[in-house]
């Protein structure tokens, strides 16, 4: 597994986006929207394979008849850095060895992009929400590949919680995700821009 993608939360699309270019000082691009979740998003590439999604209940879609993904029923205040995601080779393996509770695989589509993605019957993913949310895609398509390169690059993901070995352990990750142990679980990542290096959460 590799690191696919970063996750801000909003209560809405455009605050969310706003957030964000104000940050890092860069525009985002256009995403789109997950009928089946009743979400829509915007994108920003973080290098060749790797993106940041913003995501927000979209007010213009019917409420999905389970929990919408990332727990964004049960999201409130400003937008933040709410989550991560990984790209799998073979879900089915990943999902199998995954902690309980990281989902049913779900065959998603958005134009031309096709993807398989673990959802949590519930929304939330393990570990209070810190366990990543796992991602095949179909084909050669991938977001990252379409973005253009406003020169932000993540130089690294850290996750701050009780369990941080248990978790590290989990997810096998890259070497850009850092685990650290501490009693209050947290998510910053650091990402160099055209303005200098700003830290996202």
């Amino acid at each position: 597994m590799r690191l696919d993608h970063l996750v801000v939360s909003a209560e809405t699309l455009e605050e969310g986006a706003e957030s964000v270019e104000t940050l890092l000082g860069v525009a985002m691009e256009p995403g789109g929207q997950h009928a089946a979740m009743g979400t829509h998003n915007r994108l920003l590439s973080l290098g060749l394979d790797i993106y940041l999604e913003v995501i927000a209940i979209d007010p213009e879609s019917s409420a999905p008849d389970r929990p919408r993904w990332f727990a964004l029923d049960l999201f409130s205040g400003p937008a933040r850095l709410t989550n991560w995601v990984m790209r799998c080779d073979d879900l089915d393996a990943a999902l199998a060895a995954a902690p309980k509770g990281t989902g049913e695989i779900m065959e998603l589509a958005r134009g031309d992009l096709r993807w398989r993605m673990a959802v949590p019957r519930d929304g939330m993913l393990p570990f209070g929400g810190f366990f990543p949310g796992l991602i095949q895609w179909r084909g050669a398509a991938h977001p990252a590949a379409r973005l253009p390169d406003r020169g932000c690059r993540l130089e690294r993901l850290e996750i701050t919680h009780p369990e941080a070995a248990d978790l590290e352990r989990a997810t096998r990750a890259a070497d850009s995700v850092v685990f650290t142990a501490g009693p209050e679980p947290a998510m910053r990542a650091t990402i160099a821009t055209p303005r200098g290096i700003v830290t996202l959460q």
